[in-house]
């Protein structure tokens, strides 16, 4: 097939999902709550029933990560997600204020475009269907390249488990000819109500040039600060079970570890303890070279991949079989230096600043320069610190005393539990939330009258009906609240302007 034909292809079969997406949604539209709980407890229970062999196929495909943990990741989507929405009412009626007479109506936004990241490829899905579901909404997959297959597969699963408890046909589906055109028409198609995009920065900075609103996240690079009034032990173990997770593929995972110079060698010594191995200067650079390519974005060699497969593709020997990140010194922060980047993998930079006042500027200058909005982890018992690092930090999430993947997605915090994290305005986003079903809806609502016109004018400290000399108070003869000295005070000021 010639590439010609695949584009074209691959854009009628857009605009063929949409137009069956558009069918269902109308559907879906008349559906009550019960209705369409009883389709989304379904694509959970598939999540569920299939955790295992979608983690084991997206291992495969990609060759990015653990399958162990992708089946953590599969079940936290299908299990803890549905948990927190279950009981949601996002149908009809939302909320009644009965004192002050508003109604909160929910109305689906429509047709949804689904990009999906090959980091997090089937729990994405699964999650993206259910809150898509929930709120009412059909969604239209596109899937990256290189996770197509067990995206595809993903797909199939949940959408015949919803279709089993009424969910119209074509309410979720997938692009199976993926390529640029296919995914710039999805976007840009006048069906689209909303595109949900997941992926890397080029990809949600093109979602929100389409032309069709959209909610994207992109890069994360959450610095973690292990203040001196920290359990050590404990923040190293919390950070390395984090940066290990699936290998380091959560974006929500730390990039860089920030500490005092007080701190240094006690920090250094616990992370050597618990398996990671700090390079030499010497390792280091070289696998600072391997991290970045030469057009300044991250390697995709070492994404997901162990640290003794990153050190082999890299050529740097004497990494021991149990190293389980490695760990490279920082001192500078910018788009050449990838100790300051993002790294989706198992490996950190460490940095080291004289006081915590310049700890606050390594992390806000590292946020900066990359995912700005995102995740910040901060390890402390100093309740005072916590908050003015809080009020400083451009994070939508800040974490304290948790791994940053499992709490910035809500598995370890009691932040809404979800695969897209929202970094607000700081971070090119349209939203700073852990992004749910009530983020998919948008709010009709009804208001009755509370006050009349006369009250505001009271309010204001004017007679009511001032100023208001016709009408149908001055045809019944009233005066409107003007006294007789009042008009005739202003009858003498136009004779004596006459005369």
């Amino acid at each position: 097939m010639e590439l010609r034909d695949k584009d074209l292809m691959s854009v009628q079969e857009v605009r063929n999902l949409l137009d069956k997406a558009r069918s269902a949604q109308q559907k879906l539209a008349k559906m009550d709550q019960q209705q369409i709980d009883r389709i989304v407890k379904a694509i959970s229970d598939a999540g569920i029933a299939n955790a295992e062999p979608l983690a084991k196929a997206a291992k495969e495909e990609t060759g990015f990560g653990r399958w162990q943990d992708k089946v953590v990741k599969n079940l936290f989507a299908s299990k803890t997600v549905y948990e927190a929405i279950k009981d949601e009412k996002t149908i009809g009626i939302l909320k009644e204020d009965k004192e002050n007479k508003i109604w909160d109506i929910g109305v689906p936004v429509g047709v949804i475009a689904g990009i999906v990241p090959s980091t997090n490829p089937t729990s994405t899905v699964i999650y993206k269907a259910m809150i898509a579901l929930k709120s009412g909404n059909a969604i239209v997959f596109s899937p990256h390249p290189g996770a197509k297959n067990c995206i595809l597969e993903t797909t199939k699963i949940i959408a015949q488990a919803a279709e089993s408890a009424g969910c119209p046909e074509g309410a979720i589906s997938a692009v199976s000819i993926p390529t640029m055109q296919a995914t710039k028409e999805l976007m840009s198609n006048d069906i689209t109500s909303l595109i949900l995009a997941t992926g890397g920065g080029a990809m949600v900075k093109s979602a929100y040039s389409s032309g069709t609103p959209a909610i994207g996240v992109g890069a994360g690079n959450g610095p973690a600060f292990i203040d001196k009034t920290a359990d050590v032990p404990m923040a190293v173990k919390r950070i390395l079970d984090s940066k290990t997770f699936d290998n380091g593929t959560i974006c929500a995972s730390e990039q860089s570890i920030v500490v005092e110079k007080c701190m240094e060698e006690r920090v250094a010594k616990e992370l050597t303890r618990q398996g990671a191995y700090l390079l030499d200067e010497a390792r280091s650079n070289q696998l600072a070279r391997f991290i970045l390519r030469a057009n300044g974005t991250m390697n995709p060699m070492i994404v997901g991949k162990t640290c003794a497969e990153i050190a082999e593709y890299a050529g740097i020997s004497g990494i021991p079989e149990t190293a389980r990140v490695l760990v490279g010194r920082g001192s500078k922060v910018g788009a050449g230096e990838p100790y300051s980047r993002e790294k989706l993998a198992p490996i950190l930079g460490f940095f080291v600043e004289e006081n915590t006042d310049k700890v606050l500027e390594r992390c806000v200058e590292i946020l900066h320069l990359e995912g700005a909005g995102h995740t910040f982890s901060m390890h402390a018992e100093n309740e005072e610190l916590v908050r003015r690092f809080a009020l400083a930090i451009p994070a939508s999430r800040f974490l304290v005393n948790t791994p940053g993947a499992l709490g910035g997605i809500g598995a370890t915090t009691q932040l809404f539990p979800a695969l897209t994290l929202g970094c607000g305005a700081v971070g090119g986003s349209s939203s700073s939330n852990n992004i749910g079903p009530i983020d998919l809806l948008n709010i009709k609502r009804v208001a009755a009258g509370t006050r009349e016109l006369d009250d505001i004018k009271a309010e204001a400290g004017l007679q009511p009906g001032s100023g208001n000399l016709t009408g149908t108070a001055c045809s019944r003869g009233q005066n409107n609240g003007f006294t007789k000295e009042m008009i005739d005070a202003i009858v003498d000021r136009i004779l004596k302007e006459i005369v």
